[in-house]
């Protein structure tokens, strides 16, 4: 990419949506109930369906064409026209932030002067290295498959994809002079889902102290990891925001006296679904979504800079030290 661009080499343009997921994340959940367990097949697709994206973009970028060799060769030429940018460009072995422009990665300008809203969502799928992508995929599996046996595609679905797109619109409102790409929003907010759905079901959950603290380290590294130079934790900020509410609405678990009503003699008095606090908790979630992205497009669509409300919100996304500068 032009200039040194990437994740965390000087001089970056792109701002890479990274990650350093745990695999735990997901084992930590043990529910007392045998709930019906759904076969996973959307974040399979999800993960098929970036890798051939990746794939097309690297085609489309075609280095040993488009290259002019002022940062060195393409690297792996034997892969022909799927081989990637000179390292000195791209040390995540991928294509130029030109390509990744033109294919649809988030650009302020274009999203508010351009009428080109719809890279809100198309940059959830381009990714700006192998690297990059291999990470948010290995992530994808790993949160995303427990999740979708345990409440189904269509719940977990909306959460990535509406995660994605909060992920972009917080994005959108703080970094305007870069691209994003990656999927990194989206994943973020499986893992906000995981915690409200542990919050909003706390009752029927064993080991619920060590789940939770288990789960908010993994959310805290992550989030840390944001504050590299040239990561947009903004997205990772809004994606986590979206998904942890989303999680209190569409996740919500019956009480063990509903799941075992059918066995209980005739007469019996039988448990309310949900507890009143889960519908509380779905009531203010729906309210702050709503009210939430209703101030975050509006404010996009003015033009707004997100830095000119909150004047120390830049160290969210990066935290200046003697081995780095922030710059952008």
């Amino acid at each position: 990419m032009a200039s040194g661009d990437l994740e965390r080499g000087g001089g970056s343009n792109v701002k890479n949506r990274g990650n350093s997921y745990n695999q735990s994340s997901s084992s930590s959940y043990y529910v007392e109930n045998n709930e019906k367990q759904w076969t996973s097949w959307l974040v399979p697709m999800f993960v098929v369906a970036n890798v051939a994206v990746f794939v097309v973009v690297m085609y489309v970028n075609n280095c040993p064409r488009n290259n002019q060799g002022f940062e060195g060769g393409c690297v792996a030429r034997f892969l022909g026209r799927l081989s990637f940018e000179p390292l000195k460009e791209n040390p995540l072995f991928g294509p130029s932030s030109n390509t990744l422009e033109k294919l649809g990665a988030l650009n302020w300008d274009k999203v508010v002067h351009g009428n080109q809203a719809w890279r809100l969502i198309t940059c959830i799928w381009l990714h700006a290295g192998v690297i990059h992508l291999l990470a948010n995929m290995l992530s994808l599996i790993f949160i995303g498959i427990r999740l979708e046996q345990q409440f189904g595609f269509i719940r977990v679905g909306l959460i990535y994809l509406l995660s994605g797109f909060g992920g972009s619109v917080l994005s959108s409102l703080f970094i305007q002079r870069s691209i994003s790409v990656g999927a990194s929003g989206a994943l973020f907010g499986l893992l906000g889902a995981m915690l409200s759905e542990l919050l909003t079901n706390w009752t029927i959950y064993t080991n619920k102290a060590a789940a939770l603290i288990t789960l908010m380290v993994i959310i805290v590294i992550n989030l840390a990891v944001g504050i590299l130079p040239h990561v947009d934790n903004f997205a990772h900020i809004g994606g986590f925001l979206t998904g942890f509410l989303l999680g209190f609405v569409l996740l919500l678990r019956p009480q063990f006296g509903w799941v075992g009503r059918k066995h209980l003699p005739a007469g019996a008095r039988v448990t309310s679904k949900h507890k009143a606090y889960q519908y509380l908790f779905l009531v203010i979630a729906m309210v702050l979504l709503i009210v939430g992205f209703t101030v975050g497009l509006v404010m996009l669509f003015r033009g707004e800079n997100g830095h000119d409300h909150c004047s120390w919100c830049h160290y969210l996304s990066c935290v200046p030290t003697s081995k780095w500068h922030c710059g952008n």
